[in-house]
């Protein structure tokens, strides 16, 4: 990000240069001695003129003082030439390595790790809220970084950054965040051929042996919307959710829907995302772009945000990769 250098103050080669400022205080004072010194002799009208000749001088004094800080955005102004972009005229992202789909690529494997494709939710996002900006697709670049170090405090050698991160309070003290983009849907997680992989509603739920992580949002959910017969499993870790899976012990999991799509690629062979759940879960995860702290960049890119969310095209988007343009059902209730 750019920052401004140090102010130029000016050298003196006989020494530090004092502030004319300062020169006026120091004025001030010896009239105001000198005035009281000479009381006897000088009519307080005289004494009120010298006070105001001083005053005169501080101003003066200040007015020189001034310094012209330089060229710098018009307040609020979104136009190309203002925003506070690393490299002019350039919209510089980050994001994971590898990127994985949905968010970059086809659920299917196409583009994968290929963000500059333009393919996948939030490669897709990227170039529309450049596009919002004024930025044409060629000035989008595409640059990688650990998921970690991007939170770290400081500078970032970009502008933004997106590889799902959750808007949470402890982040927001030592970066930005823009409006969010995603909130995360709930999800059911179990294999073609249960019973339950054509449930359409939470009642189809009712008999099921559900499993959910221990502390998550899925739990909540679990207990609070499905609300089955038989209390859900709680296992520690997502990976005792897949040795769960596979020893029969579960009929299916409830996952956050970007947490299903791994699960079902990754972890759990041969399962699927049986559906997607209506209902929100009590605190859903919400992820956000990430920008250095402080960065003015941020409302211009929420302004973006906001369009899109408007004109439907952010919906659009997550439609087409989030829910694979209606592959994976809804199921209500």
């Amino acid at each position: 990000m750019r920052r401004d250098g140090p102010r130029d103050q000016g050298s003196n080669t006989n020494g530090p240069a004092v502030p004319t400022a300062v020169l006026g205080m120091a004025m001030l004072g010896w009239v105001i001695h000198m005035e009281v010194h000479m009381a006897r002799r000088h009519t307080t009208r005289t004494i009120l003129l010298a006070l105001l000749v001083a005053f005169a001088m501080i101003t003066a004094a200040c007015s020189d003082d001034s310094v012209d800080p330089g060229p710098t955005a018009p307040e609020g102004s979104c136009e190309l030439a203002d925003l506070n972009l690393v490299a002019p005229g350039t919209l510089t992202v980050a994001t994971g390595e590898p990127a994985f789909p949905p968010w970059v690529g086809t659920p299917e494997g196409d583009f994968f790790d290929e963000p500059e494709s333009g393919i996948g939710f939030e490669s897709a996002l990227v170039y529309a809220i450049a596009a919002e900006l004024d930025i044409a697709k060629d000035d989008v670049v595409w640059t990688r970084i650990g998921f970690n170090e991007a939170i770290a405090p400081g500078d970032k050698p970009w502008d933004f950054n997106l590889q799902q991160y959750s808007i949470t309070e402890d982040r927001k003290e030592v970066v930005d965040f823009s409006s969010p983009y995603y909130v995360t849907q709930q999800a059911l997680i179990t294999y073609p051929d249960s019973p339950y992989a054509s449930a359409t509603s939470v009642d189809d739920l009712k008999d099921a042996i559900l499993g959910a992580q221990i502390g998550t949002t899925s739990l909540d959910f679990i207990d609070n919307v499905i609300k089955p017969n038989t209390e859900p499993n709680v296992y520690d870790e997502n990976v005792d959710l897949e040795a769960a899976m596979n020893a029969g012990q579960i009929d299916a999991l409830v996952v956050d829907l970007p947490t299903g799509y791994f699960i079902t690629a990754a972890q759990v062979e041969g399962s699927i995302i049986a559906g997607a759940f209506e209902s929100d879960a009590a605190e859903p995860d919400e992820y956000g772009l990430l920008f250095a702290k402080g960065n003015s960049l941020v409302p211009c890119v929420n302004t973006a945000l906001e369009t899109l969310r408007e004109n439907g095209t952010l919906q659009e988007l997550q439609d087409l990769y989030m829910t694979q343009g209606g592959g994976i059902k809804t199921i209500s209730g």
